[in-house]
């Protein structure tokens, strides 16, 4: 079964998670994930691993302690499938392996890289799982890697909006509208050195989204009725600064990360 339904205790709120994807989390009847098929995006949700952002300017190639490597935008996490471990009334755990060296096909290829193939030179194991209660989903990451693996994470869901660019999302002490994100184009919004983001709405549920282990968020969209807010361990569109060591996370043998999305 692709589609998996998580259901809260109180019956309030449900998440439906297909194939590791959060496709939809609906609390009071109200709807606060991007849909599939409307304007915007073609997901719903995705990670970034183990780079964040393009590596087109440096012709694909990722240096790492155990050589170069070719990675598209956003890493090869995305090309794998996940696996369903284990599941009941208001959990999910799903697993993605990699082998190291194992040439991936790049999905990208032809119409939007020239690279057929991808490759990572560790080993790994990827985690994610759901958690939902009558209040919060909460999703967490595990990776298990050689220790002093070089690694970047990100998280990339897409949150259900107007349209009428009524939106801002808050930290601690920024905050940004949807047409200062929208202006940035391609190169996604940052707000960083913060874990905690609120999305605030005129109408429906605000949005509270709190992390541990990443360092801070970017948004993006190109449609006013959809917006990306996704956690990151480092912002890689920082001017020189190209896939440079001091944007990877050092695996510690195993990494943890949290996602806590919050109605209020």
């Amino acid at each position: 079964m692709d589609t998996i339904t998580l259901i809260s205790d109180n019956k309030s709120a449900n998440v439906k998670i297909d194939k590791g994807e959060l496709v939809s989390y609906i609390i009071n009847n109200e709807e606060l994930i991007h849909q599939k098929g409307t304007p915007g995006w073609r997901n719903s949700d995705t990670e970034m691993f183990p780079i964040i952002g393009p590596s087109n300017a440096n012709n694909f190639e990722v240096s790492t302690p155990k050589g170069t490597c070719i990675q598209d935008q956003h890493g090869l996490l995305r090309e794998l499938n996940y696996n369903l471990i284990h599941s009941n009334s208001n959990t999910a755990v799903y697993q993605k392996i990699y082998n190291a060296n194992t040439e991936v096909k790049n999905t990208k290829f032809p119409e939007k890289s020239p690279k057929e193939v991808v490759f990572w030179p560790y080993d790994f194991s990827f985690k994610k799982s759901f958690e939902l209660t009558n209040t919060v989903l909460k999703i967490t990451f595990e990776i298990d890697a050689e220790i002093g693996m070089p690694f970047m994470l990100g998280y990339h869901p897409a949150f259900k909006i107007s349209g009428d660019f009524s939106e801002i999302c808050k930290s601690e002490n920024q905050k940004v509208n949807l047409r200062e994100i929208m202006a940035g184009g391609n190169i996604a919004y940052p707000i960083l050195n913060s874990k905690h983001i609120t999305l605030v709405k005129q109408n429906g549920k605000n949005i509270s989204i709190k992390t541990k282990g990443f360092k801070g968020f970017m948004f993006w969209t190109e449609v006013p009725t959809m917006l990306c807010i996704e956690p990151i361990t480092a912002y890689p569109y920082q001017e020189g600064k190209i896939l440079t060591k001091d944007l990877f996370t050092i695996s510690e043998g195993k990494n943890t990360f949290e996602v806590e999305i919050r109605p209020i």
